[in-house]
């Protein structure tokens, strides 16, 4: 009995022994994981030197310590700074790439610019062209004795002609009117230069030459011919029975040429503060307008 006891002792001190030695296995095992997943984090290793694998393990920890005192010296340097500038140089790409997009963005906005300028340069010319013939052609028929012309000012030069090629329209500054009521040879004169009737005859053609490239569904005239003399009011008065066909034209007068064309009239009274407006006949129109003459 008393070996068994002894025997069934030893058992259970050999069991314990066993149970801390696999415990201690574990633990090295899980270091030893730890260790192999460091040596994979490293990469590629480089290939060790045979000098080392000769030296006792003693003589490693000391070649061990000596590097690493070695290597306190660069603690201060980033250790990120890799990670950093990969991270940073995948960014610089991007922008890179992000600028040539935008690059040529601009210059296909700047070649649109640039498409649209010369259309609104060809644009402005191409009315001007068409306004200063009708103009020509508008002064003419008022002042057959006469000439007038459209001018058309840029920044270069305040006197130029409408064939003037311009690249920006910036470069336009305004426009011109040169006129003579002496004959075409006569010397031409500026608006400043102008009588009241004369820049009034000269305002109409210019209206009346835009009403020929772009016609108005009306046009309101307020004694228009106030300044003028007999002739001219005459031209005047033709001249919108002329483009009548296209617009209406509503004008108020105190002199009998723009009666002769005229499809109604209104006579206008005042009386007891209030103004009344009545539609009468053209006998009735001239014999106002006449009443009126007598007694200026």
């Amino acid at each position: 009995m008393r070996k068994e006891k002894e025997a069934e002792e030893k058992i259970n001190e050999d069991s314990k022994k066993v149970e801390k030695w696999a415990s201690k296995e574990i633990l090295l095992n899980q270091k030893l994981d730890e260790c192999a997943e460091k040596i994979a984090s490293l990469g590629a290793l480089p290939q060790v030197d045979g000098v080392y694998s000769k030296m006792s393990l003693k003589s490693l920890f000391k070649e061990l310590e000596k590097a690493n005192q070695h290597l306190k010296k660069y603690n201060h340097v980033n250790k990120k700074a890799l990670d950093q500038f990969l991270s940073f140089s995948e960014q610089k790409e991007k922008l890179y790439k992000r600028k040539d997009e935008l690059d040529v963005g601009d210059q296909k906005i700047r070649e649109l610019m640039k498409t649209l300028e010369m259309q609104k340069v060809e644009a402005i010319q191409f009315t001007f062209k068409q306004v200063a013939q009708n103009f020509t052609k508008v002064f003419k028929k008022l002042v057959p004795q006469g000439a007038g012309y459209l001018i058309l000012k840029t920044k270069d030069s305040e006197d130029e002609k409408d064939d003037k090629e311009v690249a920006n329209s910036d470069a336009f500054t305004g426009i011109g009117i040169r006129v003579s009521f002496t004959g075409v040879d006569a010397e031409m004169r500026e608006m400043n230069q102008l009588s009241g009737g004369q820049k009034s005859l000269v305002a109409l053609a210019l209206i009346f030459a835009i009403q020929k490239c772009d016609p108005a569904p009306f046009y309101l005239f307020d004694e228009i011919d106030q300044a003028l003399d007999a002739q001219h009011r005459k031209a005047v008065a033709d001249m919108i029975h002329e483009l009548s066909d296209q617009a209406q034209f509503i004008t108020t007068t105190f002199r009998p040429e723009l009666l002769e064309n005229a499809h109604k009239f209104y006579g206008v009274r005042f009386r007891n503060k209030v103004s009344h407006i009545d539609c009468v006949t053209k006998e009735q129109a001239k014999d106002f307008v006449e009443d009126d003459n007598t007694h200026a």
